[in-house]
């Protein structure tokens, strides 16, 4: 029941905060750069996500992202939730909506990174085994959806998620992930 109102609430908080209430246009229905920072990552993680975005018109942009783990890579949060060191994000973004690239969006996204994954089993002279990390780079793509909150002073919030798939290197994890809570400034 508590996941039913919680979503609920997300659900309906999302839609009402994305309404059209007055079609004039405002100051940053005209600007078009933004930059941000990933708040999750930062606080959670101590990750450095910092990300550009240049909008192309009223329903796109584009968007670089650059992302650091800053942390000692032996503590069991950040090895836990982060097998890359750095990466560099390409994302195209397609709003949907009435109002300039805010509201709900899909993205598409193209990903280099490197780090170190646990990848390859190993047995040593006495019998024990154990997984051996390796370190990696890899090129993924894939694909997300997010929505972007913009206020009329141009401070912005922009969550989303997304999934994509490594294609190049067989020591790197399969399967990659962006779960991104940013806030930053159009200007």
């Amino acid at each position: 029941m508590k996941n039913y109102f919680l979503l609920s609430f997300l659900f309906i908080s999302t839609f009402s905060f994305a309404q059209d209430l007055d079609n004039s246009p405002d100051k940053r229905d005209v600007t078009q750069n933004e930059l941000s920072i990933g708040a999750l990552n930062i606080v959670a993680f101590g990750a450095l996500d910092i990300t550009y975005e240049r909008i192309i018109n009223e329903n796109s942009s584009w968007a670089i992202e650059t992302f650091i783990q800053a942390l000692d890579r032996d503590s069991e949060d950040v090895a836990d939730a982060f097998y890359k060191d750095f990466s560099l994000t390409g994302k195209y973004k397609y709003f949907f909506g009435d109002r300039y690239a805010r509201g709900f969006y899909v993205h598409g996204f193209g990903m280099i990174s490197n780090g170190e994954f646990e990848d390859r089993y190993v047995t040593d002279p006495n019998g024990n085994g154990y997984y051996e990390d390796e370190r990696y780079t890899d090129f993924a793509l894939g694909f997300g959806l997010g929505g972007k909150f913009v206020s009329t002073g141009g401070f912005f919030l922009d969550l989303g998620a997304g999934i994509g798939r490594n294609l190049l290197n067989d020591s790197s994890p399969t399967i990659v992930g962006q779960f991104n809570v940013n806030v930053g400034f159009r200007f």
